[in-house]
């Protein structure tokens, strides 16, 4: 009887990190007082309930893939990184006007990535989180020497500009992390899950507008998420007060803030920076953590080799959360 070959398996990298950030927002700014020329709403009464001063929103003729392709190049220029290094991109994203053809390839022939693996990621809001961890595992296993990951949406395509409660929360752009070999860990293991049973708190209304029952998924988030964060940070060996910076998902600043007390009376630090970069950006599902640290880091509040703690969580209902050291 012959023996069966023993197939071969590619050397994986010790550990992963991330080489480079980069962004892309519209140029259209569109401030509460706009929106309360089309709708029963006000400056106020937006800020007191998500904590939104202003979002941007894309032109009718843009596309999710040209932010995307704006964000990823700007990551690897960050990274000093040429496209031709890339072998996979990832673009985690739910507003893709059809699933075929996917946003990934498109991404990549446009940015000049030669042949790359490619495809698109959907866990909403929580997307580059889970993006992010499949990105590290691909290096570490040997199947990628560096990956783009894109959170990357637009979000006007798919919001009932009719309805109140959520036309005023989201908006358009991107957000891009390079990530590539290293010889300590950059980049913690993930703590991912998800609430099925859950699944009609935010879904797609008629097949066309982004519906969410509102006040369900804060209890939901303000209650549930703080635990998934401390269970990356553990399985990470960290400790709350290691955390310099909290990157949650941009989805309420009442949230984002409720997430950080609870880590704070967990033993992380006072002065733990807190991304609040939805005051600007509005809800950018997947874009919204990494874009949030391109800009803290262009505005200093966040530095090279801070440890950061990132934990998204949205439609699915879907959560993932890990720790990383940024670039």
């Amino acid at each position: 009887m012959t023996a069966r070959p023993v197939m071969n398996l590619a050397p994986g990298a010790p550990a992963a990190r991330i080489l480079g950030f980069g962004s892309h927002q519209p140029d259209r700014i569109v401030t509460n007082d706009d929106l309360s020329q089309l709708m029963d709403t006000s400056d106020q009464w937006i800020r007191d309930r998500v904590g939104i001063i202003e979002r941007r929103f894309g032109e009718k003729e843009d596309v999710l893939v040209d932010y995307a392709v704006a964000a990823g190049t700007n990551a690897l220029a960050d990274a000093g990184v040429d496209a031709s290094e890339v072998d996979t991109v990832i673009v985690p994203n739910c507003t893709m006007p059809s699933p075929i053809p996917n946003a990934a390839a498109q991404v990549a022939a446009r940015i000049g990535v030669p042949n790359p693996g490619a495809f698109d990621l959907n866990a909403a809001c929580a997307g580059f989180c889970y993006g992010l961890g499949v990105a590290s595992d691909l290096v570490r296993a040997g199947s990628a020497k560096k990956v783009l990951v894109i959170g990357a949406e637009k979000l006007t395509d798919v919001v009932d500009p009719t309805d109140r409660a959520n036309a005023i929360i989201f908006a358009d752009g991107a957000g891009a992390a390079l990530v590539g070999a290293s010889d300590e860990p950059g980049i913690g293991p993930v703590a991912w899950g998800s609430a099925g049973e859950l699944v009609d708190l935010i879904y797609m209304r008629d097949h066309r507008w982004i519906y969410q029952e509102g006040q369900s998924v804060f209890r939901w988030a303000t209650t549930q998420i703080a635990p998934i964060a401390l269970q990356a940070l553990e399985a990470a060996g960290l400790q709350p007060s290691d955390v310099d910076v909290l990157a949650p998902h941009q989805a309420n600043l009442r949230i984002v803030e409720s997430i950080a007390k609870k880590l704070r009376a967990k033993g992380a630090r006072e002065d733990m920076v807190v991304a609040d970069d939805i005051k600007y950006s509005g809800n950018t599902s997947s874009a919204s953590i990494p874009m949030a640290l391109d800009h803290m880091r262009k505005a200093g509040t966040a530095k090279s080799g801070d440890v950061v703690l990132a934990v998204g969580f949205g439609a699915g209902l879907s959560y993932a959360a890990q720790a990383f050291v940024l670039p």
